[in-house]
């Protein structure tokens, strides 16, 4: 590779972050909080869900 390529490509990559509109603290924070609130949520319905399908085959194999 030539060395003028990479650094145009850097060079570049650096212009185009510089035009990136990063989230406040308090947004990150937000999402973040949101992320793992879904995520146990959905772990709770799903771990429910599973138990009660687990118990209904449970009772059907049995009889």
């Amino acid at each position: 590779m030539n060395p003028t390529k990479i650094i145009n490509f850097l060079k570049e990559v650096q212009e185009e972050m510089g035009k990136v509109t990063w989230p406040t603290r308090n947004q990150t924070i937000k999402m973040s909080l949101l992320v793992v609130a879904v995520s146990i949520i959905f772990g709770v319905f799903l771990g429910t869900l599973d138990f009660l399908l687990t118990k209904a085959l449970t009772i059907i194999i049995e009889k």
